[in-house]
């Protein structure tokens, strides 16, 4: 696993052992990007100064990723120890601490937000049909801004809708993968 593009090009990220943690393949965050970068859905690549949540962030790919093309901000949220250590330890080795919090905590029952994000990255265990109720809990919580940008990633064949107050944009399959791409209602 490496970052695609931007000022860590190249840049390998460390992955917890064990079946945790499920990337994202390289060829599924290089499309999802390329999508965002070609404003599609913002003028603009809809990365370039955002505030960024990443739910679920496992190894921290999604949100490292949009670091590394122009994001301000990224916070993490991840509850699994091994996989938050993995993310603390891919933060530091790209040496982006000053532009980046992680947090310990459950999507489904997020802490209080410490600002609105304007970029969501949702990537939860696939078929555990947890996805509607994390995005609709962190709305709740005062993670995600208004008219802001969600990226949510499930199974090719698994089921979901969005929850009341986002609106679904467009779906793109790759391999086992199903990016939802969706905005709050503003």
């Amino acid at each position: 696993m490496r970052i695609i593009a931007g000022k860590h090009k190249g840049r390998p990220l460390s992955v917890p052992p064990g079946t945790a943690v499920r990337p994202t393949s390289d060829r599924a965050r290089e499309a999802l990007f390329d999508i965002l970068a070609h404003g599609r859905f913002a003028d603009g690549p809809a990365y370039l100064d955002a505030m960024v949540l990443d739910a679920f962030a496992g190894t921290g790919a999604f949100g490292l990723e949009a670091l590394s093309r122009g994001a301000r901000h990224v916070t993490f949220l991840e509850k699994d120890r091994d996989a938050r250590a993995a993310l603390t330890d891919n933060v530091r080795k790209l040496g982006e601490t000053a532009h980046c919090t992680i947090l310990g905590g459950d999507a489904l029952k997020p802490p209080r937000g410490m600002g609105p994000c304007n970029l969501v990255f949702l990537d939860p265990p696939y078929n555990e049909d947890l996805a509607a109720s994390a995005l609709a809990a962190l709305a709740s919580a005062g993670w995600i801004a208004e008219d802001a940008l969600v990226i949510v990633e499930v199974a090719a064949k698994q089921a979901f809708a969005v929850p009341a107050g986002f609106a679904v944009l467009e779906e793109r399959k790759y391999g086992a993968a199903r990016l939802v791409f969706a905005r709050r209602a503003a």
